[in-house]
């Protein structure tokens, strides 16, 4: 295979050519001929289109005989529905734990052409330089990856700690970049709604710029505080897990987006907005968020979510709409991106069944570079520095005191606060729980189903370690741990005995990074994620089947979970109900405020 080379040029470099090709002057390069055309624009499926392409963009929608030369490469697309390529508003690329070019290896190959990162993970860990990092890495893919800049590095300051640290002079610089197309989710709702300068300062930025400002909304009040947030130029939400939440966004005129990812699964009950009222959907766009390897290799990516919303009733042509021009025009793209038109990019995918979406080829600006699941192209090499390589920084080695939860002098029983774990949604719920006090400390329960849970401050070895209990996982013994710990990434401990936490936590620190699940101080599973400790540079299949050895090893230690890696990461996640861990302690989500683990 060769090495993937994009064929596109600027749009005001080849008027001309596009002009002189559409007429017959010059010849195309690739024709498609008599497919069925998803015509998002118009909503209609259009039979027997030929589409011309030259320079990697569409020059000719209908009849294209006159533009087919001795060097034109004719593809047949007979029986096949032609669909632009699918593009995702909102993803992470960073939860899949796999590096850009690892995930264009893995997603277009299932239609993905075009996705709008936050890569806020890598931002909390290395910084502004992480960002170029991987922007760097991503740039000669046949992926287009576009950025939404990270707005809360770290999500909640005051709450939490991160590696890096990004404010409104970072947010006005990167407003510069040309890959560029937006301020990241915007998660300090306290920052926004409160009138903070400096949350208000990089929403001002942004709209300086001209560029989109995303959101993050998650709590249930659908009034006064979300259209404050709104009036602060916050124009689109994937945080709805509610029918409620995005109907009263829509009517706001948010652009809602729709999420179906690997641990949390909100277009269900989200998509009734749409189904059940029959309300326009252009204004609502589908995404993952976060999608772990084995969903990759065995679900797919947006083609499994554009399915899902056809499952749950939503007429097909919408449903790609939703997937395709929907996200380009909410970007200010749609003069590149987003449908099969003149001028656009040739970003094209060939479909036998709309409602199954098993994608069988795909073109990215002209150049088929995927087919029958498989990539056909060679992606180029992209190394990482040391120092990104090197970012799990502990005090000390930890030990089992680390982890003990002590009680007040002379207490016989005390109430705790816990974490429940909901399989499913991304909110946990807030318990007040009485435990037994023994020789001084609260101790775990695997009857009562009680684990201790601890976030260990792990960018700049301060020694600070935040300490909770958490319910849901169901572990009988052992313990896990992992550098993945949204969004501060710092390293997240979960067992069912302080000596065990101990080993895990010390084990990451010494691979720089991943997770890992261990009992009685052996290891069971471990997946090396050395990159910021959060991505590997292996392929997808390979992390697939170290993740897959860790499943297996969590269900050895008695968790039934479908996702618990997923699930546990965001334990760490300070913006989003009701109760989350940080490396500085237990935090009130509802409030945004600080709380003890023994309740006064």
């Amino acid at each position: 295979m060769v090495v993937y080379a994009s064929q596109r040029r600027e749009l005001s470099e080849v008027t001309q050519t596009l002009v002189n090709a559409a007429m017959g002057r010059e010849k195309a390069d690739v024709v498609i001929r008599n497919g069925r055309l998803v015509n998002v624009h118009t909503a209609e499926i259009q039979e027997a289109v030929d589409v011309a392409i030259k320079a990697g963009r569409v020059v000719l929608v209908g009849n294209a005989d006159h533009t087919i030369g001795d060097r034109t490469e004719v593809i047949d697309a007979n029986g096949y529905y032609l669909l632009p390529g699918l593009m995702e508003g909102h993803v992470h690329i960073e939860s899949s734990m796999i590096t850009p070019t690892q995930f264009a290896r893995a997603v277009v190959p299932h239609g993905t052409t075009t996705v709008f990162i936050d890569n806020h993970e890598l931002a909390n860990v290395l910084g502004m330089e992480g960002i170029k990092l991987m922007m760097e890495e991503a740039k000669r893919l046949p992926l287009k990856v576009h950025l939404a800049m990270p707005s809360c590095v770290p999500a909640l300051p005051g709450l939490e700690d991160a590696g890096g640290v990004i404010g409104p002079a970072e947010i006005k610089e990167a407003m510069r970049w040309d890959y560029v197309a937006g301020l990241g989710e915007m998660m300090n709702m306290p920052g926004v709604l409160g009138a903070d300068e400096a949350v208000h300062s990089m929403l001002r930025a942004t709209l300086e710029a001209g560029k989109v400002v995303t959101g993050h909304y998650s709590i249930p009040e659908t009034e006064r505080d979300l259209q404050a947030f709104i009036a602060a130029g916050i124009s689109s939400c994937h945080e709805s897990t509610r029918k409620e939440d995005a109907l009263a966004k829509l009517r706001l005129g948010m652009y809602v987006m729709l999420r179906e990812g690997s641990a949390w699964h909100d277009l269900k009950e989200t998509i009734r907005a749409i189904t059940e009222t029959g309300i326009d959907s252009r204004h609502a766009m589908m995404v993952t968020d976060d999608t772990h390897p084995d969903t990759l290799i065995n679900v797919g990516h947006m083609n499994h979510v554009v399915k899902r919303a056809i499952e749950e009733g939503l007429e097909p042509v919408r449903a790609v709409q939703m997937a395709t021009i929907n996200v380009a025009e909410y970007f200010r793209l749609g003069h590149e991106l987003g449908s099969i038109s003149p001028g656009k990019c040739a970003d094209i995918i060939f479909v036998r069944d709309l409602e199954e979406m098993q994608v069988d080829k795909v073109l990215v600006d002209g150049v088929l570079v995927a087919e029958g699941g498989r990539m056909r192209v060679e992606l180029p090499e992209f190394t990482y520095p040391t120092s990104a390589q090197s970012s799990v920084r502990l005090a000390r080695r930890l030990t089992k005191e680390d982890f003990v939860i002590r009680a007040p002098d002379g207490a016989n029983r005390v109430t705790v606060r816990v974490i429940e774990v909901p399989e499913g949604p991304v909110v946990t719920r807030h318990l007040r729980i009485e435990r037994p006090v023994v020789g001084g400390s609260v101790a775990t329960s695997v009857q009562h189903d009680l684990l201790k849970v601890a976030s260990v401050e792990r960018h700049r070895a301060t020694g600070q370690i935040g300490l909770g209990f958490v319910k849901g996982f169901h572990l009988q013994a052992g313990a896990v741990a992992s550098t993945v710990a949204h969004d501060s990434h710092n390293l997240l401990i979960m067992g069912t005995n302080d000596a065990d936490m101990a080993f895990a936590g010390n084990k990451l620190a010494e691979i720089g990074g991943g997770m890992v699940a261990v009992r009685d101080g052996e290891v069971l599973a471990l997946v090396p994620l050395p990159i910021a400790g959060l991505m590997s540079q292996e392929a997808v299949e390979v992390v697939n089947e170290q993740v897959q050895a860790l499943a297996q090893a969590w269900k050895e230690l008695g968790c039934d979970l479908v996702s618990p890696f997923m699930t546990m990461s965001i334990l760490a996640l300070p913006v989003i109900p009701e109760l989350r861990i940080t490396n500085r302690g237990l935090v009130d989500t509802v409030q945004f405020t600080p709380v003890d683990v023994v309740v006064s």
